[in-house]
């Protein structure tokens, strides 16, 4: 065996007690590992230390609410390198995750991204409490010339990120296997604007389109893609923006939906009652996602679900799922892609998710939300005007009685398992009254800090009365705005 065969080590993880309906006493903390001193000279020259490939290492991501341990399954080619050759260094450091490319030999920091992951979030919810789960995930990077260390880390209790687990790596090692996948896969060209390596990509991908319906899969592609490039701050960066669809048939329409006794098998998939919340549509299968996904260049993904049942999800640096027949397939596209690419927290706060909330101890690490601590130093205040008080008052008590109406009343709807027509109505009634409370509100068009967001009614903030982080409104806050231009810039300057 080579001394730098590819290894894994277990590492545990200090968690307080998860119970149902409850908040938890304290946030998740992670035990760090030892760490080498690694050395960031900011972006690297890429043909020194990397060739044009895409290196994918595909690992097993298991634990409980107390443990978590990583162990790796293959690392393969994934095509032809398709990100930026000149930002390297992420200098956003988003996500509960983050990982980085050490040069073996000197300790020079090579890449690194930040991440977020279904493991990630499945930790959270009460399962994690009652057994283990395992998770296929991966990272993709430049392929390295020579052997690497990549550390990865995770948000603590101060929300820094420590060492959670590391591992050598060399490219020469025979189990590496650099072969170039051959793909027979269609990929249509919706949104070309440059090299791949120079603007941000997104791959779309369908899942529960039949042979029969790639016309259609095409069609919603287009369509879609249109609304998020018709929504700011997508449409004034488009110039820097590549869309891409691969078409990928199932053997039959439609995915798995369990709540509703629809049960299926997919190309890719993806499943309804994840986490056992009846909309959230996710998908396990890693593998076969990343496999196809691999026939055009990315660095954001679109699953384009096959149904009209409302439903969708968006992970950080994974994937977005889109009900792409729902009448509001625009609002969630948009909306999900908010957490794909900029890791925005949800704004909302009356609607039933199955995370357990924490208590607020500390300011949270997502741009768009605020606890509010110090209100002299809010991270948006550059763009509060002076005369906007903060925190800022608006008529929240009557809102949040509608929105809980709404919440109560969409819950018995669905127990009832109503055709999808009724709860679009219930949807569109619900946004009708919120625009008669927004228009007589006295700073719905200011940035301040407006209490409610990221699932806490009380001592949480979010930056404007509105946005498409907190109703189904199709326009981002200036906050989330600017958040997204930061990620397109990191990935097309």
């Amino acid at each position: 065996m080579k001394k730098y065969l590819l290894f894994c080590i277990a590492l545990g993880i200090v968690f307080s007690s998860c119970k149902t309906n409850q908040q938890k006493d304290e946030k998740v903390e992670a035990k760090a590992e030892p760490t080498i001193a690694v050395i960031n000279n900011g972006d690297v020259d890429f043909d020194t230390y990397f060739v044009d490939k895409t290196m994918r290492m595909d690992y097993f991501h298991t634990g409980n609410v107390t443990e978590e341990k990583f162990a790796i399954d293959k690392v393969l080619s994934d095509g032809t390198w398709g990100g930026s050759k000149k930002i390297l260094v992420d200098k956003l450091e988003l996500g509960l995750y983050f990982f980085e490319i050490v040069d073996k030999e000197t300790n020079i920091l090579l890449y690194s991204r930040g991440f977020a992951s279904v493991f990630g979030e499945w930790q959270t919810i009460p399962e994690a409490s009652e057994r283990w789960g395992t998770f296929h995930e991966s990272l993709r990077f430049p392929w390295p010339k020579k052997i690497v260390t990549i550390n990865m880390k995770k948000r603590d209790a101060q929300n820094k990120f420590q060492t959670i687990w590391t591992t050598d790596l060399d490219p020469s090692y025979r189990q590496v296997n650099p072969a170039d996948r051959i793909h027979t896969e269609k990929v249509d060209v919706i949104l070309e604007n440059g090299p791949a390596q120079e603007k941000l990509d997104i791959v779309i991908l369908g899942d529960g389109y039949s042979a029969q319906e790639m016309d259609k899969f095409r069609n919603d592609a287009k369509r879609l893609s249109g609304v998020l490039m018709d929504a700011e701050p997508f449409k004034s960066q488009s110039k820097n923006i590549n869309i891409r669809a691969v078409e990928s048939p199932s053997e039959q329409s439609g995915v798995n939906k369990p709540h509703h006794g629809v049960f299926k098998h997919s190309k890719l998939s993806v499943s309804y009652s994840t986490f056992d919340s009846e909309r959230y549509a996710l998908t396990y299968d890693n593998k076969t996602v990343r496999d196809v996904a691999s026939a055009a260049p990315y660095e954001f993904m679109v699953i384009l679900v096959n149904e009209r049942t409302y439903g969708g999800g968006g992970i950080y640096n994974l994937y977005t799922t889109v009900s792409a027949d729902n009448k509001f397939a625009d609002y969630i596209m948009v909306h999900e892609m908010g957490h794909h690419m900029a890791a925005l927290a949800d704004e909302y706060y009356t609607s039933s998710v199955s995370y357990e909330i924490p208590k607020i101890t500390l300011e949270p690490w997502e741009t768009n939300v605020t606890a509010l601590f110090d209100k002299n130093n809010l991270k948006w205040k550059d763009l509060v005007e002076e005369s906007t008080p903060i925190p800022t008052p608006w008529n929240k008590t009557e809102f949040d009685a509608h929105g809980y109406s709404i919440q109560k009343e969409r819950d018995s709807l669905r127990t009832a398992h109503v055709p999808e027509n009724i709860m679009e109505d219930l949807f569109t009634r619900q946004m009708n009254k919120e625009n008669e409370f927004f228009a007589s509100e006295q700073y719905k068009d200011k940035v301040g800090a407006f209490e409610g967001a990221n699932y806490n009614a009380k001592g949480m903030y979010r930056s404007q009365l509105d946005c498409i982080m907190y109703t189904r409104h199709q326009v981002f806050c200036k906050v989330c705005q600017r958040s997204i231009v930061n990620v397109i810039e990191q990935y097309s300057k």
